[in-house]
């Protein structure tokens, strides 16, 4: 009896254990929003990006419509369960000490106008980051993590 007792005893502790550490393995779940979100504001960071060898001044409300939606990201993917590594992306990509899309649009605003030898040198890295988030959130998987990992390592 008193073996019965300690064997259901280290089950149920060694199960409790198993139970409470994978909580720091998971991924958050696919979210339908978040990846279609992704799409659209990587087709208009590339569209406005493009525009960037023009006056900043004739597309100012552009360039501030798109950071209030990548804004929006973060507040969203700030609140999602188990979404650091979304999370942490859509920030840099708000950043505007980095080199990525806030950074960028803040260049533009600053100089007034940027070099289309820039803009094609500067835009696949930001492309590239929205390609990483995209390929995350359409997967969930470890080899996505990895590359938004490096990444946010490199950046």
């Amino acid at each position: 009896m008193k073996t019965l007792r300690t064997r259901i005893s280290l089950t149920l502790l060694t199960l409790s254990f198993v139970l409470s550490s994978c909580g720091a393995f998971k991924t958050a779940v696919f979210d339908q929003y978040s990846y279609q979100q992704a799409i659209s504001l990587k087709i208009e960071s590339k569209a406005l990006l493009n525009k960037a060898v023009e006056p900043y001044t004739d597309h100012e409300q552009e360039v501030e419509d798109l950071k209030k939606e990548v804004e929006k990201m973060i507040e969203y993917e700030k609140n999602k369960e188990n979404n650091n590594f979304t999370y942490k992306m859509w920030e840099v990509l708000a950043d505007e000490d980095k080199n990525l899309l806030a950074g960028l649009l803040k260049r533009w605003k600053d100089q007034g106008q940027l070099s289309q030898v820039f803009v094609d040198q500067a835009s696949p890295q930001v492309m590239e980051a929205f390609d990483l988030l995209i390929k995350y959130e359409g997967q969930k998987d470890k080899e996505g993590e990895s590359g938004i990992l490096n990444f946010l390592n490199n950046n």
